[in-house]
C-alpha cells in the first residue's frame, strides 16, 4: 500500500492551496448521516490538521473523506480496517469502498485528518463529551395536548403529542413531540405553523390537522431558489426556483420530483413544479452534432436520466416518469404558461420516446428494457451477480419502468392531438395499447395473482417471482389493469404490521434501504390504487402507515424498516444489515405523498384536464378513529387554477363495521353538482359540500405477513439465487428454466439454462442464477486480422468510442443457420458501476456478403467493475439476429448517452466538464448460437 499512500499525499498537496492549508480543494466528510453531501467541511487547524465536528445519530454509518466534486476520495488503508474505532489513528489510502463508524447513541464526533506527513495521511475520530441539556416540556404553554399512540413490533408503544397555542386561531402554530428514537440527533419535538395562502384542515382531530400543516411546512422548506450537488457546477449553487429533494439532498432528480409532483405538489405549486420539470430537460451540448443513428430533432431536447447504474441511460430508462409530474402540472397551469410548457413537453417527450424506442424497446416481446423505477441500487433488489454484469441488468424488463413508458406514450399522444399532429397521436396511442397488451401478456403471473416486477436478463428472460408495490399500484392507477386483476393485486400483495414493503420477498444478506423498507410515496400510490378498486383493508393500512410515519418521526421521512416501522433499525449483531442506510427528513416525494393523501383521498379532490373529480375515500375505520368526535371535516383555502375552494364533508355516524362511505350528494355554493365539475363551471370562490351516505363493504382482501425484523425468516425472505457452490439450504427446492421457460428433459444444444431456488415453506423464490448457454460461440479477439479500426489493438482497442472512431469485423463465416447473439467483449472503467453518465451506447449493425444491412440495434456497454488485479472484460447487451450460412461483417457506429446533453456539461466526473464520454476498451466480439 506504499504506492497508494504516496498517491494520496501527492493528490493532497498538488495544485494551489485554498485558504490556510495545504489542500488544493475543500475537503469534506461525506456519509449516510449527511446524505453523502457537502455539509461537513473539514476546517484547517494548523500543523497539517483538518477537523470537523458532526452530530451523528445511531447507526452503522458509512462515510468517506473527499473533495466536493468527488475527484479524489480517501478511505482507510484496507490492510488495516474498514470499521473505525474512536480514539484510534488510521492510515488512509485513495479510493475503495466506504468506511463505517458504528454509533449506538447520538453524539458529536470530531473527525481529524493529519496531512503533516503527505505520504501517510491519518484519520482519527473522537466522540466529544455531551453537554448537559435541561429537560423541557415543549407543550407547557400550549392548550392541552392530544396524543396518538401506536404499538411497536416488540410489544411496546410509541406516542406522538400535538398542541396549539390558540386552537381558535385562523392560522395555528403547532407543537409536536414524539417518544420514538429519531433517526437524526436533535430535540424530540418540532414547531411549525400554518401559512397564509396555503390550505388548512379542520377535522375536530388536532393531530390530523397538525400533520397536514407539517407536510405543508415541509413543502415550503423544500421550496428553494437555488439547488446544489457536489457532482455538478463544482458544487456551487445553481439558480432554480425549484423543489429540492430533502433535508440532506439539495438537488432535483427526475423520478423523485415527478412522483412528488404527481402525488400532490403540482396541485399546490404548479409553477415551481414546472420550473423543476424544466430543469430536468436538456438538449445536446453545443459541441455535439446529433449522431446519425439517433432519432428526434437536431437540438435533442429530451428528459434527463440521472446518474445511475452502469452510467445512467439506457441501463435505466425511467426518465419517462417525468410524464407523471408533467401531466399534473399541465392540468394546473394558467393558460399562457400551459401553452408554452405543453409545447416544450411534447418536444421533449417525442425525442425521449423515439430514442427509447431505438435503445430500449424489444420488439420480440413488446416491452422496454431498463432498471426498475427508483429501485436503482442494484444490490438491494437484483441478483447478487448482477453488479458484476450490468449489461444483464440493462436487458431485463421492469413492470414499473414499462408503466412509466406507457404514461409517456399516452401523454405524448394527447399533446400531439392537441397540437394537430394527428398521425403522431395515432402512432403513440397504438404503441401505448400494444405496450399495455405486452405488460399483461408477459408480466402477469396467474399463480401469484400479481405482476412480476421484472424479467430475468438476456439468455433467460423469464418473468421473475419478484414483486414491487410501486409497479403493481401504477398498473392499476394508469388503467393498464382493472377489474379482477386489480382486485387480485390488492388482495395478494403482502403487508407487514406497519404496512406494505416496496419489494417482496426480501433480499437475504442485504441491509435496509429499498430492501426491507416502507417508502411513504410508494404507500401513497398503493392508497390511490386501493381507492380506485375500493379495497378498504389496503387503504386503512396505507392511512395508518402514512400518519404513523409522519407523527412519530416529526417529519415525512424517506423510508422506514418495514417490520418495525423504525427510521433506523440498529442491528448490533450484524451491523452491516442495519438501516435504512440513508434517510432524510422532509423527503420531497414523502411530502407530496402526505399532501396527496389528505387532499386527494380523504377530501377526494382530484384535478383533471378539464376540471376536478370529487371522490373522497373515507373508510369506517378512518371515520371512527380519526374523526370520531366530529360531524364534519373541512379543507379550507385550497387554490386551484385561480379559484379558491373550500370542501366540507358531512360524516355519517361512526360505525363499528368495516367499509367505505358512498357519496350521497355534492353541492357547490348550495347548488347540486356532479362528481366531475368543469373548470368553467367552478365559481372563483367555491364552497363544495359533500354528504356521505351508506357504508359500502368494499373489498376486504389483504395478505398479512410478519416476522422478527432481526431474523432472515423464510416467511418473508427469498432464498439466495443458486450457484454451483452456494445452494440455498435444506428448506429450498430448485427449478430450472430453458430459454425462459420451465425446463423438462435433457439439455439441448443451443439452449440457455438458469436455476431458481424457492422455500418449500413459504414459496418465496430467488432470483435466477446467471444463465448458462450450451451453443457454440465464435470468438474474435480485437487483435484478429479481420478487425478494422482507426485504433491499433495492443492487444485490445484502448479508449475506443469517439464519434469518428471506427470498428468493423469482416469475413465472419457462419457455418450453420440459427439464432445468433452478437456481443462486444469490453471493459468500461469510466466510473463506478453505481455512478456516472458514461455508459457505452453504440449502434451495432450486421451486414451480409453483399454489404446489405441484415440487422441493426443499439447495444449497451455499461460501466464495469475494476478489481485489485485491474480491468476484467465483460460482454455487452446482445444483438439478436437469425443468420443463414454465409459470410458476414459486424460494425459499430456512434449513438449517444447522457454525457452528450448540455445539462451534464458541469458534471465533475467522466462525460462532464472534460466533454462527452462514450468510450471503452474493446477486447473483441462473440457470436453465440442459441437456437
Amino acid at each position: 500500500m506504499k504506492n497508494a499512500a504516496f498517491f494520496v499525499g501527492a493528490m493532497l498537496l498538488c495544485g494551489a492551496a485554498i485558504g490556510a492549508g495545504p489542500l488544493r480543494k475543500d475537503l469534506y466528510v461525506r456519509g449516510a448521516f449527511n446524505g453523502w453531501g457537502t455539509d461537513n467541511l473539514l476546517a484547517y487547524k494548523g500543523k497539517g490538521i483538518y477537523e470537523t465536528d458532526i452530530l451523528i445519530g445511531p447507526g452503522n454509518q458509512a462515510f468517506k473523506v473527499g473533495y466536493g466534486d468527488w475527484s479524489t476520495q480517501w478511505v482507510l488503508d484496507r490492510a488495516a480496517s474498514v470499521t473505525v474505532a474512536t480514539d484510534t489513528d488510521y492510515r488512509m489510502a485513495s479510493g475503495g469502498p466506504e468506511d463505517y463508524l458504528f454509533v449506538r447513541q447520538a453524539g458529536t464526533y470530531r473527525f481529524s485528518i493529519d496531512v503533516s506527513t503527505p505520504a501517510a495521511p491519518v484519520l482519527r475520530v473522537v466522540r466529544l463529551a455531551a453537554a448537559a441539556v435541561a429537560a423541557i416540556d415543549p407543550h407547557e404553554h400550549d392548550a392541552p395536548a392530544v396524543s396518538l399512540a401506536w404499538p411497536t413490533f416488540d410489544g411496546g408503544q410509541e406516542t406522538a403529542r400535538f398542541s396549539v397555542r390558540d386552537p381558535a386561531a385562523a392560522l395555528r402554530a403547532y407543537t409536536h413531540s414524539s417518544t420514538m428514537q429519531l433517526r437524526d440527533p436533535g430535540p424530540h419535538f418540532v414547531r411549525y405553523r400554518e401559512t397564509a395562502g396555503l390550505p388548512t384542515v379542520r377535522s375536530g382531530d388536532l393531530a390530523f390537522d397538525a400533520l397536514f400543516a407539517l407536510a405543508l411546512a415541509e413543502m415550503k422548506l423544500d421550496s428553494v431558489v437555488e439547488i446544489r450537488d457536489g457532482n455538478y457546477n463544482g458544487g456551487a449553487a445553481i439558480a432554480c426556483e425549484c423543489f429540492e429533494t430533502g433535508e440532506k439532498w439539495h438537488y432535483v432528480w427526475t423520478r423523485d420530483l415527478s412522483y412528488a409532483a404527481d402525488l400532490g405538489l403540482a396541485m399546490l405549486d404548479p409553477m415551481r413544479a414546472m420550473h423543476s420539470l424544466d430543469f430536468k430537460l436538456s438538449g445536446y451540448r453545443a459541441s455535439i452534432v446529433k449522431p446519425a443513428q439517433a432519432a428526434g430533432s437536431a437540438d435533442g431536447l429530451q428528459i434527463v436520466q440521472d446518474t445511475g447504474s452502469g452510467g445512467s441511460w439506457p441501463v435505466s430508462t425511467d426518465r419517462v416518469t417525468w410524464a407523471f409530474g408533467a401531466e399534473q402540472v399541465l392540468r394546473m397551469l394558467p393558460a399562457a404558461e400551459r401553452t408554452a410548457f405543453a409545447a416544450r413537453a411534447l418536444a421533449a417527450l417525442v425525442n425521449t420516446i423515439e430514442n427509447d424506442r431505438l435503445a430500449a424497446f424489444d420488439p420480440a416481446d413488446g416491452l422496454y428494457t431498463g432498471e426498475q423505477s427508483f429501485l436503482d441500487w442494484r444490490e438491494q433488489s437484483y441478483a447478487s451477480w448482477i453488479p458484476a454484469d450490468i449489461a444483464s441488468l440493462a436487458s431485463s424488463k421492469a413492470l414499473s419502468t414499462n408503466v412509466g413508458h406507457y404514461k409517456a406514450l399516452t401523454l405524448a399522444a394527447a399533446l400531439a392531438a392537441e397540437h394537430g399532429q394527428r398521425s403522431r397521436a395515432d402512432q403513440y396511442s397504438a404503441w401505448a395499447l400494444a405496450l399495455k397488451r405486452a405488460i399483461n401478456q408477459r408480466l402477469w403471473l396467474p399463480d401469484e395473482g400479481m405482476y412480476s416486477s421484472l424479467t430475468a436478463s438476456h439468455f433467460d428472460g423469464a418473468p421473475l417471482h419478484k414483486f414491487d408495490w410501486l409497479g403493481q399500484a401504477l398498473a392499476i392507477i394508469t388503467g393498464i389493469t382493472s377489474g379482477e386483476r386489480a382486485r387480485s393485486i390488492l388482495a395478494h400483495y403482502p403487508h407487514g404490521p406497519m404496512g406494505a414493503p416496496v419489494i417482496y420477498p426480501q433480499q437475504p444478506g442485504v441491509p435496509v434501504y429499498h430492501n426491507r423498507a416502507i417508502w411513504p410515496f410508494v404507500t401513497a400510490y398503493g392508497l390511490k390504487a386501493a381507492a380506485t378498486v375500493g379495497n378498504v383493508s389496503v387503504a386503512d393500512a396505507a392511512y395508518d402507515t402514512l400518519m404513523r410515519g409522519a407523527a412519530l418521526n416529526l417529519s415525512n421521512m424517506e423510508n422506514m424498516e418495514w417490520l418495525s416501522g423504525q427510521p433506523l433499525l440498529l442491528d448490533e449483531k450484524q451491523p452491516s444489515l442495519s438501516g435504512p442506510v440513508i434517510n432524510s427528513k422532509r423527503q420531497l416525494w414523502s411530502v407530496g405523498a402526505y399532501l396527496g393523501m389528505v387532499i386527494g383521498n380523504v377530501f377526494g379532490i382530484a384535478p383533471a384536464a378539464d376540471g376536478i373529480d370529487i371522490a373522497p375515500f373515507i373508510t369506517a375505520r378512518l371515520r371512527r378513529e380519526r374523526f370520531g368526535q366530529s360531524a364534519s371535516i373541512a379543507l379550507n383555502g385550497l387554490r386551484l387554477r385561480g379559484k379558491t375552494i373550500s370542501v366540507t364533508i358531512q360524516l355519517p355516524p361512526a360505525s363499528a363495521s368495516d367499509g367505505f362511505y358512498l357519496v350521497d350528494s355534492i353541492t357547490v355554493n348550495g347548488a347540486r353538482a356532479p362528481r366531475h365539475i368543469a373548470w368553467r363551471d367552478l365559481p372563483a370562490a367555491s364552497a363544495i359540500a359533500i354528504r356521505l351516505g351508506a357504508l359500502a363493504p368494499g373489498q376486504q382482501g389483504i395478505r398479512r405477513v410478519t416476522a422478527d425484523p432481526y431474523t432472515e425468516s423464510s416467511a418473508v425472505f427469498a432464498p439466495p439465487e443458486p450457484h454451483m457452490t452456494a445452494l440455498a439450504g435444506a428448506d429450498a427446492i430448485y427449478k430450472f428454466y430453458r430459454d425462459g421457460q420451465l425446463a423438462a428433459g435433457v439439455a439441448e444444444d443451443g439452449a440457455c439454462y438458469a436455476a431458481e431456488a424457492l422455500f418449500s415453506t413459504s414459496g418465496n423464490r430467488s432470483h435466477h442464477s446467471p444463465p448458462l448457454c450450451t451453443g457454440t460461440a465464435i470468438d474474435i479477439p480485437a487483435a484478429d486480422a479481420r478487425v478494422r479500426s482507426n485504433i491499433a489493438a495492443m492487444p485490445y482497442l484502448k479508449d475506443w468510442g469517439r464519434p469518428a472512431d471506427t470498428f468493423a469485423v469482416d469475413g465472419i463465416d457462419i457455418p450453420a443457420a440459427g439464432l445468433y447473439q452478437l456481443q462486444v467483449r469490453y471493459h468500461n472503467g469510466a466510473n463506478q458501476v453505481s455512478q456516472g453518465i458514461s455508459g457505452g451506447v453504440k449502434s451495432m449493425l450486421v451486414k451480409d456478403w453483399a454489404g446489405r444491412v441484415v440487422a441493426r440495434k443499439v447495444v449497451q456497454l455499461p460501466h464495469a467493475r475494476i478489481d485489485k488485479a485491474g480491468a476484467v472484460p465483460v460482454y455487452s447487451t446482445p444483438l439478436t439476429v437469425r443468420l443463414a450460412p454465409g459470410t458476414y461483417s459486424v460494425e459499430l457506429e456512434d449513438f449517444y448517452n447522457m454525457s452528450y446533453l448540455q445539462s451534464n456539461s458541469t458534471f465533475s466526473a467522466a462525460g462532464g466538464v472534460d466533454g462527452a464520454s462514450n468510450r471503452f476498451d474493446i477486447y473483441g466480439i462473440r457470436l453465440l448460437r442459441t437456437k
